[in-house]
C-alpha cells in the first residue's frame, strides 16, 4: 500500500506541478455531512477545527487534533493502546463520534479508538459541548463530535503529503474535482510507526527497558471516496465509502501500582487487524421555498482480532490467559429529517433515527456468540427569532433501546446460553436563548437534559475474567447548564468564555475491587449505576493579533468532577486544569514559525486513587513555501523530552521529530 501511495504522490506532482498553486481552503467542507441547529450561525453552538488548523499543528489523528480545543482533554486506554478524548468530563460513550453525520462508534462498547482515524481527509471537525442538536440521534449525553470530510471546490484539485516521523512515516493523497453537475473526492493515506521514543528520563523496569517503547508499533491505512450529484440547486445526493485498516501493538504496563492486576499479570497483546468499513448515502431535497427533506442511510462493519501471547517474545499462545479473540460487528442505520420554515421567523425540524447494532465474538476454538441492540429515536427541534437580537431554540427527543439477543459461552460446559434481555426508554429535553450584543459579540444560556444507554459491553462483559456482568443497568442522564460568551474586540482580540455545570444521575462507572474471584484470586470490577455525580467548571479562550506578522492564542479549562453518591470512588482520566497556548510568527510571507505549550494537571488512573502526574509539553515547528504549490516543514514535539503519562504505567512519547513535504494544486 505504501508503494502505491508513494507512486501516486510522485505521479501527481509530476503531472500537474507546472500549474501548481496555493490551495484555497475556504470552501471544502462537505456541508451535506453537517448537523447544525437550524436558525443559528453554526459557530455559535459548536467549536470548529478546520483542516488548515489541524495541519498547522501537525495533528495526525483525531484525538490529538481535538486536544487543541478548550473543554476537551486527551485521554488513553492504556491496557488497550487506544486514544480517546473527554469533553467537559464526558467520555466517548457519552459524546458519540460521527463521520459526515453518520455514527462511527463501535456497537459493542460505544467507543472509538481515535488513534485509528487519521485527519488527512478531513475538512473540519465540529464539536458540540453539553447542548447538541437532537437531530444527531441517541446517546449524545455530553455533546457530539462530527468529522466532516472534504468536498472539492474546483474543476480539479490535489493535495499530497509525504512525511517522516520518529520511528515511521506518513503518506496521504486527496484528489477531487467537479464535472458539470457531478463532483468526486478520493483520499488514500498511510500512517506507519515501528516504535515511538521514550524520554531519556524513563527508568527501565522489568517489563520495559527504555529508549524505544516495546510493542508500540502501528500501521493505519485509510481509503475513502464519495461521488455527488446536484441535478438542481435545490437537490444534492452523495454516495460515500470509507475503509480503515489498522494494525497495532499494546505496550506492556510498566507502573508501580501493586493493586493493578497488570502489575502481577502483564498483558502481551497485539492487534493484527482493527478494520472498519462504511458505506453511506446522503440526500438533500428542497421541496419548495419552505420545506426540505434530508436522509442518511449507512452500513458500517467493524472487524478486529486481538492476540494475547504467553510472554514478551510474542510467539506462543498456549497458557490459560492467552487467546485469540475475534470481533465481527456491523451497524445498519437510517435517519430522515424534515425542515419547515413556513412560519415567519421560525425554523422547525422533525427527525427519526433507526440504528441496529450487532456484535459477534469468539475466541479461536470456541463457538461464536451474538449480542444486538435496536435503537429508535424521534426528535423535534424548533428555533424562533423572538426579536432582532434575541432567538430561542428548543428540542425534545424520545429514545428506545431493545435487546435483540445476548449470548455467553461457558468454557467449562462448552455451551452457549442466553443472557437476560434488557430494554430502556429515555427522553431528552433542552432549551437555549441567544442574544446578539452586536454583529461580533454574542451571549447564550442553555439547559439540556440528555441521556445515554448502557452499551452491550457495559451490561454483559466479563472483561476477560476481571468483571461481573450487570444486565439491568439503567440509562444515565445529565442535566447540562451552560453560559457562553463569544466575541471579537476591535477586530484583533477574539474572546470565548463559558461556565458550565452538569448533574449526572444513574452515572455508569466501572467500580474496581467489588469482589475477589475465589478460584483465581483476581480482584473483580463491575459497571454500576453508582448514583449521582456533578461536573462543573469554566473555559476561556483568547486570540490576539499582536502585530501584522505575530499572533498569540491560548485557552484554559478548569474542570471539577465529584462523585456525590460514592466520594471514595474517583472519576478517572481527566485533569482538573488544562492550558494550551501557541505563538505564530511570520518573518516573511512564505515562512512561519510556530511554538506551542500545553499543561495538564495530575489525574486519576483508577477509581481507587492511583494517579498520573502533571506535565508540560513544548512543541515547535517551521514551515516554508518553496516553488508554487510546494511547501516543506519540520518540527520537534516534546522539545524538553518530558517523561509523562496519561495513564499510570503507560509512558507517552519522549522527544520526537517530524518533517513533511506538501504539494497543493
Amino acid at each position: 500500500m505504501n508503494k502505491t501511495l508513494l507512486a501516486l504522490s510522485i505521479g501527481l506532482i509530476a503531472s500537474v506541478g507546472i500549474k501548481a498553486q496555493t490551495r484555497d481552503t475556504s470552501n471544502r467542507t462537505f456541508h451535506l455531512g453537517e448537523v447544525v441547529i437550524k436558525g443559528y450561525h453554526d459557530t455559535l453552538r459548536a467549536d470548529k477545527l478546520n483542516g488548515s488548523t489541524i495541519s498547522k499543528f501537525n495533528r495526525l489523528d483525531v484525538s490529538h487534533a481535538l486536544n487543541l480545543l478548550s473543554g476537551i482533554t486527551l485521554s488513553a486506554v492504556g491496557p488497550r493502546n487506544e486514544s480517546a478524548v473527554n469533553v467537559r468530563g464526558f467520555d466517548l460513550r457519552q459524546v458519540p463520534i460521527y463521520l459526515d453525520g453518520m455514527p462511527l462508534y463501535v456497537p459493542y462498547d460505544g467507543y472509538v479508538d481515535l488513534a485509528r482515524y487519521t485527519t488527512f481527509n478531513l475538512a473540519q471537525i465540529q464539536v458540540a459541548k453539553g447542548y447538541s442538536s437532537v437531530l444527531y440521534g441517541p446517546n449524545a449525553e455530553g455533546g457530539a463530535i462530527n468529522l466532516i470530510t472534504r468536498k472539492p471546490a474546483n474543476h480539479f484539485e490535489a493535495n499530497v503529503v509525504a512525511g517522516w516521523l520518529s520511528g515511521g512515516y506518513r503518506l496521504n493523497t486527496n484528489i477531487g474535482g467537479r464535472v458539470d453537475k457531478f463532483y468526486y473526492q478520493v483520499s488514500a493515506s498511510q500512517l506507519k510507526q515501528n516504535w515511538f521514543p521514550l524520554s531519556k528520563d524513563f527508568v527501565a523496569t522489568r517489563t520495559e527497558n527504555g529508549r524505544h517503547r516495546d510493542n508500540s508499533y502501528r500501521n493505519d491505512v485509510g481509503v475513502s471516496g464519495k461521488v455527488g450529484f446536484t441535478p438542481t440547486e435545490n437537490q444534492e445526493y452523495a454516495v460515500g465509502y470509507s475503509y480503515q485498516r489498522g494494525k497495532k501493538g499494546t505496550p506492556v504496563y510498566t507502573g508501580t501500582d501493586t493493586q493493578n492486576s497488570l502489575f502481577k499479570n502483564p498483558r502481551y497483546w497485539k492487534w493484527p487487524n482493527w478494520d472498519t468499513q462504511s458505506l453511506y448515502f446522503l440526500s438533500n431535497n428542497k421541496l419548495d421555498s419552505h420545506n426540505i427533506i434530508k436522509t442518511r442511510w449507512y452500513y458500517n462493519t467493524f472487524k478486529n482480532e486481538l492476540d494475547s501471547y504467553d510472554d514478551a517474545t510474542y510467539t506462543n499462545i498456549t497458557r490459560p490467559y492467552a487467546f485469540r479473540s475475534l470481533y465481527n460487528d456491523y451497524t445498519l442505520g437510517a435517519s430522515a429529517i424534515f425542515e419547515n420554515t413556513s412560519v415567519q421567523n421560525n425554523n422547525f425540524s422533525i427527525a427519526a433515527h433507526y440504528k441496529k447494532d450487532v456484535h459477534k465474538e469468539y475466541n479461536v476454538g470456541e463457538p461464536s456468540r451474538r449480542s444486538a441492540d435496536n435503537n429508535l429515536t424521534f426528535g423535534l427541534e424548533d428555533t424562533y427569532q423572538l426579536t432582532h437580537k434575541l432567538k430561542a431554540n428548543a428540542g425534545i427527543s424520545l429514545m428506545s433501546r431493545t435487546s435483540d439477543g445476548a449470548e455467553q459461552y461457558n468454557s467449562t460446559t462448552k455451551l452457549v446460553s442466553d443472557l437476560p434481555y434488557n430494554s430502556n426508554i429515555a427522553w431528552n429535553l433542552q432549551g437555549l436563548l441567544q442574544y446578539d450584543l452586536n454583529a461580533s459579540n454574542v451571549i447564550s444560556v442553555s439547559v439540556a437534559r440528555k441521556t445515554r444507554f448502557a452499551t452491550i459491553k457495559d451490561r454483559y462483559s466479563y472483561r476477560l475474567g476481571t468483571a461481573i456482568p450487570n444486565p439491568d443497568l439503567k440509562a444515565e442522564n445529565a442535566l447540562n447548564y451552560d453560559l457562553t460568551y463569544r466575541g471579537n474586540i476591535a477586530g484583533k482580540l477574539s474572546v470565548t468564555a463559558s461556565g458550565f455545570y452538569s448533574k449526572i444521575n444513574n452515572s455508569i462507572q466501572t467500580v474496581n475491587n467489588v469482589t475477589t474471584d475465589a478460584v483465581t484470586g483476581t480482584r473483580l470490577a463491575q459497571v454500576q449505576n453508582v448514583g449521582k455525580a456533578e461536573y462543573y467548571g469554566f473555559e476561556a479562550g483568547l486570540g490576539y493579533q499582536l502585530l501584522s506578522n505575530l499572533r498569540a492564542d491560548a485557552n484554559y479549562t478548569h474542570l471539577i468532577r465529584n462523585n456525590l453518591s460514592a466520594p471514595a470512588i474517583f472519576f478517572t482520566d481527566v485533569p482538573r486544569d488544562k492550558v494550551f497556548a501557541s505563538v505564530e510568527y511570520r518573518p516573511i510571507a512564505k515562512l512561519y514559525l510556530l511554538a506551542s505549550e500545553e499543561y495538564n494537571s495530575k489525574r486519576f488512573s483508577t477509581s481507587y486513587g492511583t494517579q498520573a502526574g502533571s506535565f508540560y509539553l513544548t512543541n515547535a515547528k517551521a514551515h516554508i513555501e518553496l516553488m508554487k504549490g510546494f511547501s516543506l516543514e519540520g518540527g520537534v514535539n516534546n522539545v524538553f523530552d518530558r517523561n509523562y503519562q496519561l495513564v499510570e504505567g503507560f509512558p507517552e512519547m519522549g522527544r520526537n521529530y517530524f518533517a513533511n513535504l506538501t504539494f497543493n494544486y
